[in-house]
């Protein structure tokens, strides 16, 4: 059986897992609460117990995307407290290959292998062929990457850009930030723009002390109170995301990830997300020109990690494994 890469979306509450060969294509997607293991090798060792022992044996190396910084030797997720050394999990299984990645990492390199039943557009504004791409958005927690397409093969840079400060532009952002500032201390983009921070707008906002999924489903219904912290959510990512897109001069096209952005995307087009995303004078008409699309694929992370696994696959050694 030809070398198989075992890729994996590690995020802070749930991973996906599935196999990939020198195609890209991610096959046999496995999905996992990470509530119930204690730890990265816990978890792949239970994915791998599911599998027919021929294709674990196959398996020969790894990709791994993180939500939590991925550049050092040991890589920790920045929501949940797991974390592992890249040789150490390498040896442990026994893979002649391994790569961790930032989860807006692979993201960033599955973006243009995305179709139009994966995206929703927000808007208009259309995407400059091969020009620098935006990803960002809310899940567990706020995540950020740039895709640079000058060159043979494309260049991510990915950063922290979830725990920049957040500032506020008028007087119901300054009450909420006011409110968080009491409760947090200094105030990150993610206190906000993620799912616990939809969950902690809405309470501040009416009191009412729910989920995110709550709030949404309640948004759904037509809930007044659910539908402004919609709004008022949106707003600021609009605004985050606008000046983001300034920042990486997103020509090529600016991607709305995490699920808390496919949770939402019922709710876009009559929020004040694209004209808050546009509302950056003197450059209004560069953000409107700009191309925004929330993804709604299910497994997006696996994309881009079936695509550094096929990489990954083509250089193997046959019959290869370490001990």
């Amino acid at each position: 059986m030809a070398h198989l890469i075992l890729i994996a979306d590690i995020g802070g509450t749930s991973s996906r897992l599935a196999l990939v060969g020198v195609d890209g294509v991610p096959t046999d997607i496995q999905i996992h609460r990470n509530d119930s293991f204690k730890g990265f090798e816990a978890m792949i060792e239970a994915d791998l117990a599911t599998r027919d022992p021929a294709v674990v044996a196959a398996i020969g190396g790894a990709v791994l995307a993180v939500a939590g910084p991925a550049d050092a030797e040991f890589v920790k997720l920045t929501n949940r407290d797991w974390s592992f050394s890249k040789r150490a999990i390498r040896r442990y299984f026994g893979w002649q290959k391994f790569a961790a990645v930032n989860d807006f990492e692979a993201l960033a390199h599955g973006v243009t292998a995305l179709g139009t039943g994966d995206l929703i557009p927000v808007g208009e504004g259309l995407s400059e062929p091969r020009g620098p791409v935006l990803i960002c958005g809310p899940g567990t927690g706020f995540g950020v990457a740039g895709l640079i397409q000058s060159g043979r093969l494309p260049a991510v840079i990915t950063g922290e850009g979830g725990r920049s400060r957040l500032g506020a532009t008028d007087a119901e952002e300054a009450r909420l930030l006011a409110h968080m500032v009491g409760e947090l201390g200094p105030v990150v983009v993610e206190h906000a723009l993620s799912g616990s921070g939809l969950a902690r707008i809405h309470r501040i906002s009416t009191g009412e002390a729910i989920s995110p999924e709550a709030v949404i489903t309640a948004a759904g219904r037509g809930d007044d109170g659910a539908l402004a912290t919609c709004n008022l959510f949106l707003r600021i990512f609009g605004r985050i995301a606008g000046d983001l897109a300034l920042t990486f001069n997103a020509r090529g096209g600016v991607f709305l990830a995490g699920g808390v952005s496919a949770g939402l995307a019922p709710f876009f087009a009559a929020s004040p997300f694209r004209e808050a995303f546009e509302e950056h004078p003197p450059h209004e008409a560069r953000l409107a020109g700009m191309a925004v699309n929330i993804i709604t694929h299910p497994t997006p992370g696996l994309i881009g990690c079936g695509q550094l696994g096929a990489r990954m696959a083509r250089s193997l050694k046959p019959g290869l494994h370490l001990v």
